[in-house]
Formats: structure tokens, C-alpha cells, sequence
């Protein structure tokens, strides 16, 4: 039985079409539960090496089932991986224009966060996202450096790099798009629990340009 068979075999025909009308994605749904896909991730990684689960993770996604995808996300979420990373990157990379759902999206920028802070240097392929037409892709330059908003103490290079990622979101400001005001509302929310005089000044500037309601999250916990 091949993986992709097992999640199949696990799947709840009923629960399957609760989660299709809640996620309203144009997808097949098994009916699988995130605990449920965690026990059988959990499972493969500890049977493969780096270069197979990046094969197995392609190979997942690529079916476009709901489960498969978030499946195939959380076989990269890890903060070191050996001995080369890169083809994991790579992946991460070539899903994020074919993301158009939160949920997927959000566990594939699970994965891709922690490669990011892996090597920084990626942080160039994230800007392409960052002046992306693809909403989704916007959205990700933001969700994927939210380990950034939530550093204490940064070394010169972490601060440029925040300074640059805060850049971003300043011409995401006037883009009403929920899903984008979103995404910055959960960024200077993070700041602020960490560098709240930072987060206060991008309010300062550019929170009268935000909806009200990401004005408001982005500001819940500044006095």
C-alpha cells in the first residue's frame, strides 16, 4: 500500500464532505483529522531519509487531496534538516503559486519558515513573492517571517532583515484583501509582544491605511 493509499484507506466518507463545505476548496477531502495525519507523518519520517520524504512530499502534493497536501507540508516541518536542506527549500518554493486556501497554505508556511530561518539568504526569494499578483503568494512572504517579528534580542543582520520584511508590509497596507490585512495584523501583533516600540510606530504610520478590524488585532496588546 503506497502512502498516499493509507491516507486514503483512513478516510471518513461523512466527515470528508463537513470538512470540503468548510474549506470550500475545490479539492478531494478523505475526512482525516490533523491528529490522525500527524500519527501517519510521524510514521513515515522515522522510516526515510532527507531525500525521500522531499520525494514523498512532492509526490503527496501533487494529488491535490486536501489531506496529501498537509501531509506532504508537515513531512518538511522541522528545524534541521541534514545534510542538505536546499531540496527542501526548493519544494517549499514551487507549491507557494499553486497555494489558494489558508489552511494548506498555513502548513506549507510551517515548513517554509523554518527553512528560512535555516538560511536567511532565502529571504531574496521570498521578496519575488512579496510583489507578487498572486494574493497568495503575498500573503506568504509575511505568514513564512513570523519568526522574525517574534526575535528579542537581534543580532545587526536579524534587524535589517525584520526592517526589510516590515518594508514589505507597508505596501501591503493599502490592499484590502482580508486574507493580506490579515497577515499583517498577526505580524505587528507578534512585534508587539517583543518589540512593542516598533510595532507602535508602524501603527503610528500606517495603521489609519489598515482595515479597522487588522488595526485592531495588529494593536491588541499595546497599551
Amino acid at each position: 500500500m503506497t502512502k498516499l493509499e493509507q491516507l486514503q484507506a483512513a478516510g471518513d466518507a461523512e466527515k470528508a464532505i463537513e470538512m470540503a463545505a468548510y474549506h470550500k476548496g475545490k479539492r478531494e477531502y478523505l475526512g482525516i483529522s490533523n491528529p490522525q495525519i500527524d500519527i501517519f507523518v510521524k510514521e513515515w519520517r522515522g522510516a526515510m531519509d532527507v531525500a525521500e520524504r522531499v520525494a514523498l512530499a512532492s509526490e503527496l502534493w501533487q494529488s491535490d487531496i486536501f489531506e496529501a497536501r498537509v501531509a506532504a507540508a508537515k513531512l518538511l516541518i522541522q528545524a534541521r534538516i541534514k545534510p542538505d536542506d536546499q531540496p527542501a527549500w526548493d519544494l517549499i518554493k514551487s507549491w507557494v503559486p499553486e497555494f489558494d486556501a489558508w489552511a494548506i497554505a498555513d502548513h506549507a508556511a510551517s515548513a517554509g519558515s523554518r527553512r528560512l530561518v535555516a538560511d536567511s539568504s532565502r529571504l531574496d526569494d521570498v521578496e519575488i513573492w512579496a510583489k507578487s499578483d498572486h494574493m497568495w503568494s503575498r500573503r506568504a512572504a509575511l505568514v513564512m517571517t513570523l519568526p522574525w517579528a517574534k526575535l528579542n534580542y537581534l543580532s545587526e543582520k536579524q534587524s535589517l532583515e525584520r526592517e526589510r520584511i516590515l518594508g514589505w508590509a507597508v505596501t501591503y497596507v493599502e490592499d484590502k484583501e482580508w486574507f493580506i490585512q490579515k497577515a499583517i495584523s498577526w505580524w505587528i501583533r507578534d512585534l508587539s509582544k517583543h518589540d512593542p516600540s516598533r510595532a507602535r510606530e508602524f501603527l503610528a504610520n500606517h495603521g489609519d491605511s489598515m482595515k479597522p478590524f487588522a488595526a485592531k488585532i495588529a494593536g491588541k496588546y499595546l497599551s
